[in-house]
């Protein structure tokens, strides 16, 4: 019986080390679903900076994306446990930061989501020529990119800068794989379409 009680606990201890190892986003979950601290940490620092970014674009509000934020980490904090690994951890996770995002913007009079912004940076190597036109292309794409409907323009969001797959945003936003694929598809046309009627002047024109 004794021994039996040891071979246990040996078991144990040699499977929670071997978890303790593993620093993938199951695997730290794991450990913060048995209170690991650290693990939290671990898996804050990693993905709290695009979740800020998704939320701010959709709340338009840098204090309510941080709250949100934080409200998001609390329940992963308090959830772990229940996670059942029918999607990748950071799908879950921006799945809870849209549903909060979207009902504190309901909460709101404007409704209008908050300008895309698109981070570019210039190639060491480009002239100062280069460089400005690199600056202007990305500020006629910005423009354009807020003329797409809400639902197109989180798509695009999520694929570009989060760099999820169809089957990810199709998770996060709660839709078919196909309704994902119909909402790319009408959003690169679009953008496409405003892009070259612009192109060469200051602001896109629907």
């Amino acid at each position: 019986m004794q021994r039996q009680y040891a071979l246990a606990q040996t078991s144990k201890a040699v499977a929670y080390a071997a978890l303790a190892q593993d620093n993938t986003d199951e695997g730290l979950l794991a450990r913060i679903a048995d209170g690991d601290r650290q693990a939290m940490r671990t898996l804050y620092g990693r993905h709290s900076v695009k979740l800020f970014r998704f939320v701010l674009r959709l709340v338009g509000d840098e204090a309510k994306a941080e709250d949100i934020v934080s409200e998001v980490f609390f329940d992963v904090w308090r959830q772990a446990d229940r996670f059942e690994g029918r999607s990748q951890v950071a799908t879950w996770i921006f799945a809870i930061a849209r549903f909060k995002a979207l009902t504190a913007r309901r909460g709101r009079r404007d409704q209008a989501l908050d300008q895309t912004v698109i981070e570019t940076v210039a190639d060491t190597a480009d002239n100062p020529e280069a460089a400005l036109q690199k600056k202007s292309d990305a500020a006629l794409l910005r423009s354009c990119i807020a003329q797409l409907s809400a639902d197109h323009r989180e798509v695009i969001d999520l694929v570009y800068y989060h760099n999820m797959s169809v089957e990810q945003v199709a998770a996060v936003i709660g839709v078919p794989q196909g309704t994902v694929k119909t909402r790319m598809f009408y959003a690169r046309k679009q953008i496409s379409e405003l892009y070259l009627r612009a192109h060469g002047r200051t602001a896109c024109h629907a």
